[in-house]
């Protein structure tokens, strides 16, 4: 394919995401009503929630929409990627994409999953100690929601790293040499992501962040490693 052509199929494969998840969140736009009390009710019991200004209930509510329309369109967005890069490497793969939209769906709920049941209820908590005795908490309804809706969709993200890995391995870029040299890195890089992304600086929340992390990666080290072999012989034929 000429430059042209590369430039055409990449806007082909950007559009497609974009609209896909255009129709998704105005999909989730209608539930959203519905869903935001519930969250609030959930992750913050007896707190009430304030607006301060006439927009702010329905900017909430479009945020989650696309928030929600994010973690749901992952799989056709990794798939157009996967489609537009694979072909450069090995065309024989391109098939291939689709064993990987089922597992991706299934890890973005699993880091929601993580999300809502270990770290929203100490990130929530450690916060709501560590300023109750300094202030009056008065918590506005958009940023508390931003507040929860990045945690979660972060987690949905980060539990999408055995695929990318996975995807990375298959196509050649990487293997399993590289992955258990660069471990110690990894670890490190995972420590690092979660001293910055804990909201209330502490080292068990750090933890709670930088753990899947690390077992994610020590976990798609292993998928490849049963299946490298296979690839490789693939590849010759």
């Amino acid at each position: 394919m000429s430059f042209t052509e590369h430039l055409r199929e990449l806007r082909q494969r950007l559009i497609i995401s974009l609209v896909a998840v255009l129709v998704i969140a105005l999909a989730m736009f209608v539930p959203a009503h519905t869903i935001i009390p519930w969250m609030i009710k959930l992750y913050f019991k007896n707190v009430e929630l304030h607006i301060f200004a006439p927009q702010d209930a329905i900017v909430t509510e479009f945020k989650f929409s696309l928030f929600a329309a994010i973690v749901l369109g992952l799989p056709i967005v990794l798939t157009q990627i996967w489609l537009f890069i694979v072909p450069a490497f090995n065309p024989k793969t391109r098939r291939m994409v689709y064993a990987f939209v089922a597992p991706s769906l299934v890890l973005a709920f699993a880091g929601i999953a993580f999300g809502h049941y270990f770290v929203m209820p100490a990130v929530v908590r450690g916060l709501q100690i560590s300023t109750g005795d300094i202030a009056t908490p008065t918590y506005g309804l958009e940023s508390t929601m931003n507040f929860v809706l990045v945690l979660l969709l972060a987690f949905a993200l980060i539990f999408q790293l055995p695929v990318v890995l996975v995807m990375l391995a298959r196509i050649g870029l990487i293997n399993v040499a590289m992955l258990t040299k660069y471990r110690r890195y990894a670890l490190m890089g995972a420590l690092l992501l979660g001293g910055l992304g804990a909201p209330d600086a502490s080292p068990f929340t750090m933890l709670l962040l930088a753990g899947p992390m690390y077992v994610l990666y020590e976990a798609s080290v292993l998928v490849i490693r049963l299946f490298e072999k296979t690839w490789q012989r693939q590849a010759l034929t």
